[in-house]
C-alpha cells in the first residue's frame, strides 16, 4: 500500500513539475508527502475525497531578493529609461512613502501578543506565553489606526499657513522652526531662523539630462551676538530647508557689538562683485539697509546701522560679504593692543572731556601716532558730491506732461 501511493505520488510529482499542478486518485488514508515535494520545490498533500494535489510552489522572489531601496528605485523610475523620458522638466515627481507609519512590530489582524514585541516577556514575575487578544479589543485597535492613516492623510493635503515674509509669494525672511535637536539632546529653542533665499536650479548630467532641485539659503541667530548661514539643497523644498538650518547651527560666528546696539567702526568690504558700505550709527536711528542685510542684523542683535549694497545684489554674495566684514571689524580693546595707545571716546553726556574706553594690555609708547600719516580711507564720489552740493536731483531731467 505505501509503495503503490509512494508510486502514485511520485508520478503527480513529476507531472506537476511540468504543469504546475495534479490530482491523482488513490484509496487510503489522508497525509503528505513531504520529501518528494521539497525536491521539486512543491507542496504535496492528500484530503478527501480521497485525492492527491501537488501544487508548484517558489520558495523567493524579487519581492524577498531585492532590498527596499532597490525596489522603491524602480517604483519610482529613479534610474534608466523612466528618468531620461522626463528629462525633469514638466514632470511631477513621485515621492517615497513611508509604509511602516502607524504599523507595531508584531500586531496583526489576528491580535497575538508576541512576548518582546507587543507584550512584556515578564509579568507578575512569570514569563509570558504566547496569547491572543479578544475580538472586541483587535477590533478596537484596526479602528485606532484606520484614523491615525486618516489622520495622516488629512495633514498632507492641510496647507500650512508660514509667517509673513518681505513680500506676498517671497520666501525671503519667513520664519522657520528651530533646528533639529542634537545627538545629545541639546535644543536651540533660543535661535530664531530666517529663511533669505529659496531658489529651483538644475543640474544637466547624461544618465538623468535636466535635473531639477531647490537650494536654500537660511540664516539663524540668538540675537546676542551668535549667528550663521548655511545652503542646502535637495529635491523637494522642505527637506532644503530643513538641511539648510541644521547645518547653519554647526557654523556659527560670534561677532562683537558696541554697546549692545551698532557695529564698532565703519566698515567697507567686498565679495567678488557686491560690496557693502557700514556705518555706525546711534541709538534710535534704525536699520537702514538691503532687506537681506536688515533680518541678518536683527538675527545678530545690532539695531543701529546704515549699510548700503552697490555692485551685485547676489543675495548669496551680499550674505557673505556682511558676515566677512562684520567678522573681521577691530574692536577697542584690539585697536589698543594694536597701537599700544589708550582709546579714547567723545561723547555728547560729557562735552568736550574724552572717556578712555581701552587701554593696551602691555606698556603705553611714549610717542604718539604720526600726524602726517594718510589714512586708508576711500572716498565714495556720490559723498563727494553730495558734501560739495554738485549732486542733483533724480527728477531734474524728466519731462512732466502738461495737462
Amino acid at each position: 500500500m505505501a509503495a503503490a501511493f509512494g508510486r502514485a505520488c511520485a508520478f503527480g510529482a513529476l507531472r506537476a513539475a511540468w504543469r504546475g499542478f495534479a490530482s491523482v486518485p488513490v484509496k487510503g488514508n489522508c497525509c503528505s508527502y513531504s520529501s518528494l515535494a521539497w525536491a521539486f520545490q512543491a507542496r504535496c498533500s492528500i484530503s478527501a475525497p480521497w485525492t492527491v494535489t501537488v501544487e508548484q510552489r517558489r520558495q523567493s522572489s524579487f519581492f524577498n531578493t531585492l532590498t527596499a531601496d532597490e525596489l522603491w528605485k524602480g517604483a519610482l523610475a529613479e534610474t534608466g529609461v523612466g528618468v531620461r523620458k522626463g528629462r525633469g522638466k514638466r514632470r511631477k515627481k513621485k515621492l517615497r512613502k513611508n509604509l511602516n507609519k502607524g504599523q507595531a512590530i508584531g500586531e496583526g489582524r489576528s491580535g497575538f501578543l508576541w512576548p518582546g514585541l507587543n507584550a512584556p516577556v515578564i509579568q507578575g514575575g512569570k514569563v509570558q506565553a504566547i496569547s491572543q487578544r479578544k475580538k472586541e479589543e483587535r477590533e478596537r485597535i484596526q479602528s485606532e489606526l484606520i484614523k491615525q492613516r486618516d489622520t495622516y492623510e488629512k495633514k498632507k493635503k492641510m496647507k500650512i499657513k508660514r509667517q509673513g515674509g518681505w513680500s506676498g509669494k517671497c520666501w525671503g525672511g519667513v520664519i522657520l522652526d528651530p533646528p533639529d535637536p542634537g545627538p545629545n539632546g541639546e535644543t536651540y529653542e533660543d535661535f530664531e531662523t530666517r529663511v533669505i533665499e529659496v531658489r529651483n536650479v538644475f543640474c544637466m548630467n547624461a544618465k538623468e539630462g535636466r535635473k531639477k532641485s531647490i537650494r536654500a539659503l537660511v540664516a539663524i541667530g540668538n540675537g546676542k551676538g551668535a549667528a550663521g548661514f548655511a545652503m542646502g539643497k535637495a529635491s523637494d523644498r522642505m527637506n532644503a530647508l530643513r538641511k539648510a538650518k541644521n547645518k547653519a547651527i554647526h557654523d556659527l560666528h560670534f561677532i562683537e557689538r558696541y554697546q549692545d546696539h551698532t557695529i564698532y567702526h565703519d566698515i567697507t568690504v567686498r565679495f567678488k562683485r557686491t560690496t557693502i558700505r557700514m556705518k555706525k550709527q546711534n541709538k534710535g536711528y534704525g536699520l537702514h539697509c538691503h532687506r537681506a542685510i536688515i533680518t541678518i542684523c536683527k538675527l545678530i542683535g545690532i539695531k543701529d546701522m546704515y549699510a548700503k549694497v552697490s555692485g551685485s545684489k547676489n543675495l548669496i554674495n551680499i550674505t557673505r560679504a556682511l558676515f566677512k566684514g562684520l567678522t573681521e571689524q577691530e574692536t577697542h580693546q584690539q585697536l589698543a593692543n594694536q597701537k599700544s595707545l589708550c582709546v579714547v571716546e567723545f561723547r555728547e553726556e560729557q562735552g568736550p572731556l574724552p572717556i578712555v574706553v581701552a587701554l593696551p594690555e602691555g606698556t603705553v609708547r611714549e610717542d604718539p601716532e604720526p600726524e602726517d600719516e594718510v589714512p586708508d580711507i576711500k572716498l565714495e564720489w556720490s559723498d563727494v558730491k553730495a558734501a560739495q552740493g554738485m549732486k542733483k536731483s533724480p527728477w531734474v531731467n524728466v519731462k512732466r506732461t502738461v495737462w
